[in-house]
């Protein structure tokens, strides 16, 4: 069975983001850190959703300091007005977990940018979030976890065709989202640790559990679960592959452990499943000369104002 008893280190005193954490991995996610005593901020989507699970939370953390904000990472300017609204408050981000992402709408789509729905959630919002914010991680001489997938482990970034405009395909386009996050995750490290930003990034992925990734989204035009969720579902159940809150602990790691390092990868020691462990990158996520581009790219993309 997938291991769930991961200690994570006294939080009392850190201010800790996470997106997605309003169900599946990202709430099992703030809901450790809120246990181990962090403040939790969760952006989200749907206030009624967020402030359902925020309420969870403090139920199963008595005393933890739980707000939510709203952001929809397929848009420029909620990032803006999120990235405003926490920059106005003033406080250093000691953690923030980038969780949230969508995955394979069955039909191309855009985000409000005009972006691939997918590439533009999956890294660009959380490109311009982590920006946005860098101030305050520095501040807080934070650490900053991207969450990636096992998509990431075969592709490639389409450079002619970022937003699938020519030739779109569902899973080459998550894939790619995924990749990008990893070599923007690489990036970062090795830019802070260049200029003396004081801030760590690393990586981790979740292995296979039942989230809602491939539950139904009648907002991106999938109206029921599909086949490959149910037999997740199943093959939870038996223990074969995680549980939410298994697959939550590399991010739990990646973010917490004090033996955790900037630009290192962590996920589960069986690619579907297992005990949190430090991994090698994979090869996509390994040409630190992509990582390099993929930042350029999405400063162009996403415009001056999320440029450092």
């Amino acid at each position: 069975m997938p291991r769930t008893d991961f200690t994570v280190p006294d939080l009392r005193g850190s201010l800790a983001v996470v997106t997605g954490a309003s169900d599946g991995i990202g709430y099992a996610i703030a809901t450790r850190l809120a246990q181990a005593g962090a403040e939790i901020v969760m952006p989200v989507r749907t206030a009624a959703k967020g402030e359902s699970a925020a309420a969870r939370i403090r139920s199963a953390a008595p005393g933890a300091v739980v707000s939510t904000r709203a952001l929809d990472l397929s848009s420029l300017d909620s990032v803006q007005s999120l990235v405003d609204s926490l920059t106005d408050e003033g406080r250093p981000i000691h953690l923030l977990i980038n969780n949230a992402g969508v995955m394979t709408p069955p039909t191309r789509q855009t985000t409000d940018d005009g972006f691939e729905l997918q590439f533009g959630t999956n890294h660009l919002g959380h490109f311009a979030l982590t920006v946005g914010l860098l101030p305050l991680l520095r501040e807080g001489r934070g650490r900053v976890t991207h969450q990636t997938s096992i998509a990431a482990r075969r592709g490639a970034i389409q450079w002619d065709d970022l937003n699938g405009e020519k030739n779109y395909d569902a899973m080459t386009s998550y894939s790619q989202s995924k990749i990008a996050v990893g070599l923007f995750a690489r990036e970062l490290d090795a830019r802070s640790r260049r200029e003396g930003w004081g801030v760590t990034s690393n990586l981790s992925h979740p292995g296979v559990s039942p989230t809602n990734l491939l539950a139904a989204q009648p907002g991106m035009g999938r109206s029921r679960a599909t086949g490959g969720r149910r037999v997740i579902a199943l093959l939870s159940h038996l223990g074969v592959t995680g549980t939410a809150e298994s697959a939550a602990l590399p991010a739990l790691v990646a973010a917490t452990d004090p033996a955790a390092r900037g630009d290192e990868f962590y996920g589960p020691k069986r690619v579907i499943g297992g005990d949190p462990a430090r991994q090698e990158l994979w090869a996509p996520l390994a040409d630190m000369d992509q990582a390099r581009r993929i930042w350029v790219e999405s400063e162009r993309l996403v415009g001056a104002r999320f440029t450092v």
